[in-house]
């Protein structure tokens, strides 16, 4: 059931809301640094097709880490990685786990 309010908007009466947000990403800034997928997201590891890797990866001899990114040693996680689960839990999850690929990463 739906109301009309006095400014004219629609007031639907409801017991719980859930906002959610990070659905779109704000990825511009990485546009020709990282491999994005078709809706902006950040594309890592096994995401990444050897295009996207690029000659850079064939002189490195390694696949990115976990997390990585088509740059190497650039790392993302969170809402703005594809195919991450969109939720601050497994945001902070995929931010921890990463310090494990980062220590790899400087250990080369």
């Amino acid at each position: 059931m739906h109301l009309n309010g006095p400014d004219g908007k629609i007031v639907l009466p409801c017991a719980g809301l859930f906002s959610f947000i990070g659905a779109d990403p704000s990825s511009g800034w990485l546009n020709g640094c990282a491999a994005l997928d078709d809706r902006g997201f950040v594309l890592t590891d096994l995401s990444l097709t050897p295009d996207q890797l690029g000659q850079t990866w064939l002189t490195l001899a390694r696949t990115p880490l976990p997390f990585e990114t088509s740059h190497p040693g650039l790392f993302a996680v969170g809402d703005l990685r594809s195919g991450s689960t969109k939720r601050v839990a497994a945001a902070v999850g995929e931010g921890s786990a990463s310090v494990r690929s980062v220590h790899q990463y400087l250990a080369f």
